[in-house]
C-alpha cells in the first residue's frame, strides 16, 4: 500500500500557466478563434498535462488488462467465462477490435493476465501478473481480499512503468472479462451513490429476465459485502476486478508521469473512479474518450465531470473507443504545432468593428 500512497501523492496538478499560453497560440492560428471547438480544448489539455509546449504523441500505449469474475455462477452474462482466455489468445493474434484500431492510430497493445481463470501459454506481447484464477463470487462474500486488491493495483503500475522505459507519450486504457460490468456497476453504485438499478446495464446482451437477475446478485452483493466509499481499496476488494485494479495502477502511474490518459467505455471507468477515490488529482490527467451504451458510463463521466469526445454507441471496451479518441487528440495536438499563425502565413487578422 506504500507504493500506491507514494504514487498518489507524486500527482502535481497540470500547468495552468501552459494551458492559457497554448490557448494563446491557438487564437493566432489561421482561422477564426475557438473555430476548432474541442479539439483546441484537447491540445491545450495536453500541453498542461504534459508540460511540453509542442508535444508529440508518436508513443500511444493501449493496455487492455484481462480477469475472470467469479459472479458470472450467478447467470449474470450472456457468454461463459471460457471466453475470456479465448479474446486474450485473439488479442494475441491480432484479431481483435482493439488490434484492428490500434494499428488504424499507430497504437501497440500491452495486453495482460492479471486474474483470467485459465493457464495462458507465454507468448510475445503477453504480460502474466496473475493475481489469481479469477475473483471470488462476490455475490456470496468478498471478490478479494485486501491484500489480492493491493497487488493488483501495484501490478498495473509496475505494467506501466515497464512499458513508460520504452516511452509512452498518451495512453488508452482497456479491458477483456467476462462478468466485468456486473462488478464495474456495483463499484459505480457504490462511488456514485446511484441506485444499482439506474447503473446495471445488459453488459454482453441479456434479456430483460437476465438484467433483473444482474441487479439483483449486484444488490445482494452490496448488502452483504457493505463496500465502503471511502476506503477505495475495500469497495476493489469486495466487489472489483483483478483488471479493474490494475488499470487504476495504470491511471495513477500514468498521472504521476504527467502522461494523459485516454478512459475507454463502462470497466474503465470504474477503474477511473477507484483511481480517482485513491488521488483525486488523476481526473485532471484523464480525458473520456466515448459515452458507452451501458447506463452505468454516462453516471461515472457526470460524477468525474468528465465530457466525452465521441460519442458512437460502443460497448465492446478493450480500449477500442480509447484508441479512436487518441487518434483525435492527436489530430488535435498537430493543430497547435503544424497549423501557421496569422503573422507566420502573412493572412491578415480579424478587423475589430
Amino acid at each position: 500500500m506504500d507504493k500506491i500512497l507514494k504514487v498518489a501523492r507524486s500527482i502535481k496538478a497540470p500547468d495552468g500557466r501552459l494551458l492559457k499560453k497554448a490557448q494563446d497560440r491557438l487564437d493566432c492560428l489561421t482561422k477564426p478563434q475557438g473555430s476548432l471547438g474541442r479539439l483546441e480544448e484537447l491540445a491545450s489539455c495536453v500541453v498542461a498535462m504534459t508540460g511540453d509546449e509542442n508535444p508529440a504523441l508518436d508513443n500511444k500505449v493501449i493496455f487492455t488488462f484481462a480477469s475472470d469474475h467469479g459472479v458470472t455462477e450467478e447467470g449474470v452474462s450472456a457468454f461463459p467465462k471460457e471466453v475470456t482466455p479465448q479474446m486474450v489468445r485473439n488479442f494475441l493474434k491480432g484479431g481483435a477490435g482493439i488490434n484492428v484500431l490500434a494499428r488504424h492510430v499507430g497504437a501497440r497493445v500491452v495486453i495482460a493476465d492479471l486474474g483470467v481463470a485459465a493457464d495462458l501459454e507465454p507468448a510475445a506481447g503477453l504480460t502474466i501478473k496473475k493475481i489469481g484464477y479469477g475473483t471470488k463470487n462476490m455475490a456470496k462474500g468478498p471478490a478479494m481480499t485486501r491484500d489480492e486488491a493491493i497487488r493488483a493495483v501495484n501490478a498495473g503500475m509496475e505494467i506501466f512503468e515497464s512499458e513508460f522505459k520504452k516511452g509512452v507519450d498518451i495512453v488508452g486504457t482497456g479491458d477483456m472479462g467476462i462478468g466485468n460490468t456486473t462488478s464495474s456497476s456495483a463499484i459505480t453504485a457504490v462511488f456514485t451513490g446511484h441506485r444499482v438499478e439506474d447503473v446495471t446495464g445488459r453488459g454482453t446482451g441479456i434479456d430483460e429476465k437476465g438484467l433483473e437477475r444482474k441487479i439483483s446478485v449486484i444488490q445482494r452483493a452490496l448488502e452483504m459485502n457493505k463496500p465502503d466509499a471511502k476506503d477505495p481499496i475495500d469497495v476493489l476488494s469486495k466487489v472489483g476486478g483483478f483488471e479493474i485494479g490494475g488499470l487504476a495502477g495504470v491511471i495513477l502511474s500514468a498521472a504521476a508521469r504527467r502522461v494523459p490518459v485516454v478512459i475507454d467505455g463502462f470497466i474503465s471507468g470504474a477503474a477511473a473512479l477507484v483511481a480517482f477515490g485513491m488521488a483525486p488529482m488523476s481526473k485532471d490527467y484523464m480525458i473520456a474518450s466515448h459515452c458507452s451504451v451501458e447506463r452505468g458510463h454516462k453516471l461515472i463521466l457526470k460524477y468525474l465531470g468528465l465530457r466525452p469526445v465521441l460519442d458512437l454507441d460502443l460497448r465492446l471496451g478493450e480500449g477500442t473507443g480509447a484508441a479512436l479518441c487518441i487518434s483525435i487528440i492527436e489530430a488535435s495536438v498537430k493543430i497547435l504545432t503544424q497549423m501557421a499563425s496569422f503573422k507566420e502565413a502573412k493572412v491578415s487578422e480579424r478587423i475589430e468593428r
